[in-house]
């Protein structure tokens, strides 16, 4: 397959030709075999011979996603595959039943190769937290590729998977996208199912694909989005086919389009980042894209807002293991109940879990659920008023991705801050519930860097559209290391 092929049409090609998608199969297995041991993408990896017979069956019923390679992150249940969330916790539980997500992709043809490293429980942004060990970016190994899905992300980037589905509690399908240079989107929240997905913080956490190109990212949702019973969050969106919606879209599209710069939101990136996303924007501008400027001085709270909102749940989230129903557990003689879920958790959580944990607990006690707990969730508020108005002449807001290109392994030990700040451009939408998307934007010092489209709830389509657009001006989408 050519590299940086789309893989809407080459599923097509698949369908018609068997035998190229089971040769496909071997090429992506040699590739993992070069890669694996040094990027470690990879917690869980099926077997060739087992993979290869579920493509074989995939191929015969001719389904949209016959013999597509799928890599999961690793907080995503899936029956008879372990899933851990980089936790030693969870390091051997396997779930009796799939995600919603994985069962469409199942029934759609998709065949799951494996579960990618992340962050644990999808706490950070670096992937450097996992009990598995660090993943490391392709382009260059000494860096990392962002989190929490950076597995999924490697995994599409070195081709060691078609595509990948990630989660997105305040930027992690983004982030780790912009640093590995592929399309990360990040859809409304309750467009795609919750169910199945280990929770991190519930009114943010949202499923989304992680692809080569922005069609292939709609294909996707055409499988995994829609209303499911088994989570009430879900809501109809009415599209009947995202990749029919994008496939049609060309540069042209961008001609009369506004979208919005909101100064606080550049400020803070490193003035390469800006340099180079001004430059791309700059491209859109040459095809029609106009461009506003606006000032929204209370969206610096974002991170805030974010952080104390997101640990708040994840400390509520994160009680249920207690060393007794299911993950890590031992012989409870002798110790008394709080002995004993004291051992369990503090050999079971790693530190950076163990830091949102306390942290959380620490705003919802009632010594100060008022002052840090509710004032966040009046600026969730304020962003999503402040926001609406903004785009009320626009069709979308425009940002550098991250502030930085991908960091040193090793540089968030030295200075944590760092793991934190790389979402200041990345929570406001999961704060808000509106689509997000990160697409190439270019390089520096030969590390990828990208450009983020969001808006309000329900504006998945226009996200989406101008991504496409922005995508086949520049060129870009067809960058993926090799």
């Amino acid at each position: 397959m050519r590299r940086g092929a789309s893989i809407y049409r080459q599923a097509q090609i698949f369908r018609e030709n068997p035998s190229e998608a089971l040769e496909e199969v071997y090429k992506v297995y040699e590739n993992i075999e070069k890669k694996e041991n040094i990027l470690k993408a990879y917690i869980t990896l099926r077997p060739l011979e087992d993979v290869l017979k579920d493509v074989r069956k995939s191929l015969e019923s001719k389904k949209p996603l016959s013999g597509i390679l799928i890599a999961v992150k690793d907080n995503i249940s899936t029956e008879g595959i372990r899933t851990t969330c980089a936790s030693k916790i969870l390091e051997n539980y396997v779930p009796p039943y799939d995600a919603t997500i994985i069962n469409r992709i199942k029934s759609s043809g998709g065949v799951i190769i494996g579960k990618t490293n992340l962050d644990e429980f999808a706490m950070g942004s670096t992937t450097e937290t996992s009990f598995f060990g660090i993943t490391r970016n392709p382009w260059n190994i000494d860096h990392v590729p962002g989190g929490s899905s950076g597995g999924s992300a490697v995994a599409v980037s070195a081709y060691m998977a078609h595509m990948a589905l990630g989660t997105d509690t305040g930027g992690s399908i983004r982030n780790p996208a912009s640093y590995t240079g592929i399309v990360g989107y990040k859809p409304t929240y309750g467009f795609v199912s919750r169910y199945g997905i280990i929770a991190y913080a519930s009114s943010l956490d949202q499923a989304g694909p992680m692809t080569r190109d922005v069609l292939d990212a709609a294909f996707l949702m055409d499988i995994i989005s829609g209303k499911d019973p088994m989570d009430p969050t879900t809501i109809d969106h009415g599209i009947e086919s995202f990749s029919r919606e994008i496939e049609r879209i060309d540069p042209g599209y961008l001609r009369g389009r506004r979208i919005v710069l909101i100064r606080e939101l550049w400020e803070g990136a490193d003035r390469d980042v800006v340099s180079t996303v001004s430059g791309y924007i700059d491209k859109l501008m040459s095809e029609g894209l106009e461009v506003i400027e606006r000032s929204f001085p209370e969206i610096i709270y974002s991170l805030s807002a974010y952080y104390v909102i997101a640990t708040a749940e994840a400390s509520s989230n994160l009680a249920r293991y207690q060393g007794i129903l299911y993950g890590l557990s031992e012989d409870p003689s002798n110790k008394s109940w709080t002995e004993y879920m004291a051992k369990i958790r503090g050999e079971g959580f790693g530190r950076e879990v163990k830091k949102r944990i306390v942290l959380g607990s620490h705003v919802l006690s009632a010594a100060y659920y008022d002052q840090y707990y509710l004032k966040a969730l009046k600026m969730r508020r304020i962003l999503r008023r402040g926001l609406e108005e903004i785009l009320k002449d626009a069709d979308a807001i425009a940002t550098p991705t991250t502030p930085t290109t991908a960091p040193r392994i090793g540089e968030i030990r030295k200075d944590p801050y760092i793991m934190y700040l790389a979402d200041m451009e990345t929570v406001t939408a999961n704060l808000i519930g509106g689509p997000a998307i990160s697409i190439p934007a270019g390089f520096i010092n030969g590390l990828p860097i990208g450009i983020q489209f969001f808006s309000l709830p329900g504006k998945d389509l226009e996200i989406l559209r101008i991504a496409r657009a922005s995508e086949l001006k520049t060129g870009l989408h067809d960058i993926l290391s090799t």
